[in-house]
């Protein structure tokens, strides 16, 4: 390059920096953000003070017009009248920082600190803001490092009520102290647990193993040979039919009169039979072998099975599991890890949470922007941007994980036939009217698109708001723009035709679908009362008095459309409700008549705050009910009050112990906590609604749940998933314990304790090291160490057995090969705990001079 063009070029060069508000040499812009909450309760009032402070750390000076854009779960307000700082909530949970006057420039070295007052309390490190980018005059972004999250400074002012400290080390000792565990037990292998079980003499031997079957079972026979050929690296003869039986063989029998989902194994020393009326019993007796082979495999003895006799049929009859994938994406290749372990596991459903305010994740080819927009989020360059804004700490990137990804038309239905070979029906959720910003912003696209063609007809055909609204509301996650407008006839045309594209691929994967879930659930106060639509449809419909009578109105309309394409409706519990007023004039939801025979499947999460019985009360008008609770079933709640424990925590803490002490058909029996850990009221539990008979049967299984605010990856997804969906699983499936039914109070203490620690120990030995082989390998929670201290020795212990403590004595983080804990050590500087897997996994670290006496 001749000497000219190099001064061009550095001409050019400077010139973007000053542009850009830079004036030193080139380098890099860094910027380091930390937040650190402070207090709660501040000033007697339900709202939290918290610190975030952002310092340049690079040799650049920052200038001129920038902000930066974050996203946090609260309403933020200054604890002052910050002149300096400008902070503006732009929706959903997308904020902007702007610095004002001298603030705007940031020398190297120089920090911007803001005291910030959100709403409600903060509890743990997932109430941090995330997702830091600066923007620039010109548009120009560029994300930030991870926010650095500080702990509060003081335990009793982060405080939300008296008493509610962390789970420390001390803590955590004595609740594992807690649970007896009877180690001369011996446990079935299989799990969930069998209806019955019988240990026999001896064990078959695979050696010249063959397989045969009756016809109906071709494809059960299918499966066990695969899953032989994985585990145990060998292929076996497969024939069909079964008149001549040899010795050393895997025999399929069909047995009419056994129920649709039940099995019997019989494992003998010369032979292996399995009972079933059908298809699907034949699939869970090959999982219950699965599930001992498995066992074999982590015990060194995988070439055989002892002799057993199973009987076992599934205590209710939807066991499901709903992914959220519209908060946070996750692959097609994760949900089928998912669906391989759901089988393994005798879960039957996937809810499938597709769409919300932040994401549509299902092309549908008739109306392609819903992904084109509602599949994408990244920085809005302005309000006609394709895509949705950042959200849950997704940044300014158009098209990165996990803020982004859908699948593709060929996708979900490969995915519809990876669940039906494995016997699990997907339930799609279209998530409707509230919680539908995504598709309202899609079809608003949409509209553009054709209006610019001058095809006004066609464009207005799937609009789901009028463009002419002025109510005013605001959704639980601070959305002002989410919910479909019902009044107008295009929203359901929407429908009707996002129906008709779900109903061509499960008929293309040859697949039944039965039900759609539409939702239904936090509608917020205020929608629809200043819209156009209504007030045409007012004019035209005399029925039509207020807001609240569109409620009826739509899902009578909704269940319509299902109904005629053979379709029942499923939705969240809001849908068999309905609003009156109560002496006060103050509204409340009570179950709605209108809908009782229609057949609708609820599942009612809300047990809170005086929805205690509401599952109860819904089953006793006449709707089918899963229950599924958030005090129990929430698989994103944090397994306890720990600052850096993730998950969310509004509905309660949810370690092991909650899923499985659940009792269906009597749970206040022993759920008699809030969500603060605080006893309910004796009014609460005398007046709340017992399950008549009729009750009873309309309980049509359980659910747990996963929403994805918090799962950014695979790895955080299984997490949380387990250990708790296999106390989920046990409950799902296995009988009714004895403990459930128990009158007596002390003895239904005694035997539940007992029971608890069995199934401790079945999920610390047993079924956590299986998870280390079903589909590559699981990321399970590993619990952490407890530790006390007592006469200058410290005295370690671990929640589930199966796990081996090690520990370091020079303050860094025990590996796999540190000393294992055999017994109390002399109390040292510099002792950190941790607790470890077969695999050479670890948990959290447990720092011993962190202990707070």
């Amino acid at each position: 390059m001749n000497k000219p063009m190099k001064v061009i070029c550095f001409f050019i060069a400077w010139m973007s920096l000053v542009q850009y508000g830079f004036c030193q040499q080139p380098d890099t812009l860094a910027l380091e953000v930390s937040w650190q909450p402070l207090e709660n309760n501040y000033l007697g009032k339900e709202q939290a003070l918290s610190i975030l402070q952002i310092k340049n750390k690079s040799a650049l000076t920052l200038k001129g017009d920038w902000g930066i854009y974050f996203n946090f779960i609260r309403i933020i307000t200054g604890k002052e009248k910050e002149k300096n700082i400008k902070v503006t909530h732009r929706n959903g949970d997308l904020f902007t920082l702007q610095p004002q006057g001298k603030q705007r420039t940031l020398k190297p070295g120089d920090s911007i600190r803001y005291e910030m007052l959100s709403a409600s309390w903060l509890v743990n490190a997932n109430d941090a803001p995330q997702g830091f980018y600066i923007k620039f005059a010109d548009g120009r972004t560029q994300p930030l490092p991870a926010v650095k999250i500080l702990p509060p400074a003081d335990d009793r002012k982060f405080f939300r009520v008296g008493g509610d400290v962390e789970m420390s080390p001390q803590r955590l000792f004595a609740k594992n102290s807690s649970i007896p565990f009877n180690t001369d037990s011996v446990f079935p292998t299989v799990f969930p647990s069998p209806s019955q079980y019988q240990v026999a003499e001896g064990a078959y031997q695979f050696q010249h193993t063959s397989i045969l079957f009756d016809p109906i079972f071709a494809a059960e026979a299918q499966l066990l040979d695969t899953l032989f050929q994985t585990l145990l690296g060998q292929r076996f003869p497969l024939f069909s039919g079964v008149k001549e039986v040899p010795k050393h063989a895997v025999v399929f029998y069909k047995q009419d009169d056994l129920a649709d989902e039940a099995y019997r194994l019989e494992v003998k020393p010369d032979q292996i039979n399995i009972y079933a009326a059908g298809n699907s019993g034949a699939f869970y007796a090959v999982q219950s072998l699965r599930s001992m082979l498995y066992a074999q495999k982590i015990n060194g003895l995988p070439k055989s099975l002892p002799a057993v006799s199973i009987a076992d049929v599934p205590r209710f009859g939807r066991r499901a599991l709903m992914l959220d994938v519209a908060r946070n994406f996750q692959s097609k290749q994760q949900i089928k890890k998912v669906l391989d372990v759901m089988a393994l596991y005798k879960l039957n459903t996937l809810h499938f949470h597709l769409n919300d305010d932040e994401g549509w994740r299902l092309e549908i080819p008739a109306l392609p922007e819903l992904t084109e927009v509602g599949g994408r989020r990244g920085d809005l360059a302005n309000d006609q941007s394709a895509h949705l804004p950042p959200s849950y700490g997704s940044g300014p990137i158009v098209d990165a994980l996990p803020g982004s990804g859908y699948y593709s038309k060929d996708d979900f239905i490969e995915l519809l036939r990876y669940a039906a070979a494995r016997h699990i029906k997907i339930i799609p959720e279209v998530e409707t009217p509230g919680h539908a910003r995504a598709a309202i912003q899609a079809m608003e696209r949409r509209y553009r698109r054709l209006a610019e063609q001058g095809k006004l007809e066609e464009a207005a055909k799937y609009l789901l708001r009028d463009a002419g609204d002025r109510s005013v509301y605001r959704s639980v996650q601070k959305w002002n723009d989410n919910v479909m407008d019902v009044s107008m006839p295009s929203v359901y045309s929407f429908i009707a035709v996002v129906v008709d594209e779900l109903l061509a691929m499960y008929d293309e994967a040859g697949v039944p679908l039965e039900t759609v879930h539409l939702g239904g659930d936090e509608v917020p106060q205020g929608v629809w009362e200043k819209s156009p639509a209504f007030e045409r449809l007012k004019r035209a419909d005399a029925s039509m008095h207020n807001a609240d009578d569109l409620w009826d109105y739509y899902f009578g309309k909704v269940h319509e459309i299902l109904a005629a394409r053979n379709l029942y409706m499923s939705g969240w519990e809001e849908v068999g409700l309905r609003k009156v007023s109560d002496a006060q004039g103050k509204k409340k939801w009570i179950p709605n008549d209108r809908f009782k025979s229609h057949n609708i499947h609820l599942n009612v999460w809300n047990n809170l705050l005086g929805n205690e019985d509401l599952a109860y009360r819904l089953a006793n008008a006449g709707y089918k009910v899963v229950l599924s609770f958030v005090s129990n079933f929430y698989m994103d709640m944090a397994y306890y009050k720990k600052f850096d424990e993730p998950g969310f925590y509004w509905g309660g803490f949810i370690g092991l112990e909650k899923p499985y002490s659940f009792i269906p058909y009597n749970y206040l029996k022993n759920q008699q906590l809030n969500y603060l850990d605080r006893p309910l009221s004796q009014a609460t539990l005398q007046g709340a609604a017992q399950l008549t008979e009729e009750g009873k049967r309309n309980i049509v299984g359980l659910q747990a749940l996963l929403w994805s605010e918090t799962v950014k990856s695979p790895a955080q997804m299984e997490y949380l998933l387990f250990p708790r969906l296999l106390a989920f699983a046990e409950k799902a499936w296995a009988q009714e314990a004895v403990w459930e039914t128990e009158a007596d109070t002390g003895r239904y203490k005694l035997l539940f304790a007992k029971s608890l620690g069995n199934f401790y120990q079945v999920v610390g030995k047993q079924e956590l090291p299986k998870l280390d082989f079903v589909a590559g390998g699981f990321q399970y929670r590993i619990p952490s160490v407890g530790v006390k201290v007592m006469d200058g020795l410290v005295h370690a212990n671990c929640e589930l057995p199966g796990f081996v403590i090690r520990y370091a004595t020079n303050g860094a983080a025990p590996s796999a090969d540190s000393p294992a804990y055999e017994r109390p050590l002399s109390n040292q500087k510099g002792l950190v705990f941790a607790a470890f897997n077969s695999l050479g996994r670890s948990g959290a670290l447990t720092v011993v001079d962190q202990i707070k006496e």
